[in-house]
């Protein structure tokens, strides 16, 4: 096999890996929001699939279109009493509640919805 065989098929693999990975991610953000010991989105919020939502914070839809820069999601996330000081949304990342990885796994689920 040739070099450049071998680097296009290499390339090939990768970006058919993609969309798994990307649904991966999709699956496992829903599986955090969902967990009332993590992310415990439910909490608050009425989320697509999700049982016995709460009503303290808005339904989480069309968030997309809403947050159309995923960093302003991420940053939500991190620490939402920057945007608003006084949210009841607990600063997920500030208190280390969720890592760097489980924010993006979730702002991943929610841009789905």
């Amino acid at each position: 096999m040739t070099p450049a065989c071998a680097l296009a098929l290499s390339l090939g693999l990768l970006v058919s890996s993609l969309p798994a990975a990307a649904q991966s991610t999709v699956a496992e953000g829903q599986r955090l929001a969902f967990d009332r010991g993590k992310g415990n989105c439910l909490t608050c919020h009425d989320i697509k699939g999700g049982t016995l939502p709460g009503t303290i914070g808005p339904a989480l839809i069309d968030i997309k279109t809403k947050y159309p820069d995923r960093n302003e999601l991420v940053a939500i996330l991190v620490d939402a009493t920057k945007r608003n000081p006084l949210t009841v949304m607990p600063p997920f990342g500030r208190n280390r509640l969720l890592t760097d990885k489980e924010i993006n796994a979730i702002v991943d689920f929610l841009q789905t919805l």
